[in-house]
């Protein structure tokens, strides 16, 4: 997919976020063919989805229904996060969303680009390594794919605070951020093609360009602030809708 104004967003955690998150993310995507001319949607928009081959979680029914409809006006496309990888073929086939549950190729303008959630990058607890190992693990959504649908979204309203490093503490999370810069940076620097690479997870904005050129972007969460960012073939920006 090629955009000349590309609009990303991620981190929004709907359905475990306050309702006035939700209520801003419509309006959002609402307004983003006013913003650019194609969406990406980096990880984690729903605090959990999971796609089962006949049903899907009430709780992001009209986010999905919305990004299905801007989907029809603009090129839209999707990376599931450490909560809500699990989207088997339904963003694809039904909503016509380009998905993917790891990396995601792009190109905007001349300048290519590689979309990456970022769990299991700069966890900072081993916790949050194994939980990204298992979420990762093709064997447990086959097991979770067993469990009727009713049942499995009542479990992980009780655990989907496990999902990923929960703490609060801002020194972690700073080192956090730190790390996972540094590890775009590095990535950057050892791939000369690749020239802009969007992350998330962290939950803390950031924006990095290299001597090179190439640019490395988290446009934090949209839960905290509703944050966003805008990148074209020049550059990136930085954003909050308000």
């Amino acid at each position: 997919m090629t955009a000349e104004q590309l609009v990303i967003v991620q981190d929004a955690h709907l359905g475990a976020a306050p309702p006035d998150v939700d209520q801003a993310m419509m309006a959002f995507l609402d307004q983003v063919p006013s913003l650019g001319d194609a969406l990406l949607v980096n990880g984690d928009l729903f605090d959990f989805w999971f796609a089962y081959r006949r049903a899907i979680p009430r709780k992001g029914f009209l986010v999905a229904a919305e990004l299905a409809r801007l989907a029809r006006k603009i090129p839209v496309m999707m990376t599931g996060g450490n909560h809500d990888r699990w989207g088997d073929s339904f963003w694809d086939r039904d909503a016509g969303i380009r998905f993917s549950n790891g990396s995601l190729p792009f190109q905007v303008g001349n300048r290519s680009g590689l979309a990456i959630h970022g769990d299991g990058i700069a966890e900072q607890h081993w916790g949050g390594r194994m939980i990204h190992r298992i979420t990762r693990h093709p064997i447990s959504a086959f097991l979770f794919r067993s469990v009727p649908p009713d049942l499995g979204f009542r479990l992980v309203d009780r655990m989907s605070t496990r999902l990923a490093d929960s703490t609060r503490d801002h020194a972690i999370l700073d080192r956090a951020a730190q790390s996972q810069a540094a590890w775009a940076e590095q990535r950057l620097a050892g791939d000369s093609a690749l020239q802009l690479l969007v992350m998330g997870h962290t939950h803390r904005p950031a924006l990095h360009q290299l001597p090179s050129g190439a640019i490395y972007v988290n446009p934090g969460a949209w839960m905290d602030g509703y944050r966003y960012a805008v990148a074209t073939e020049a550059g990136v920006e930085l954003r909050q809708w308000v």
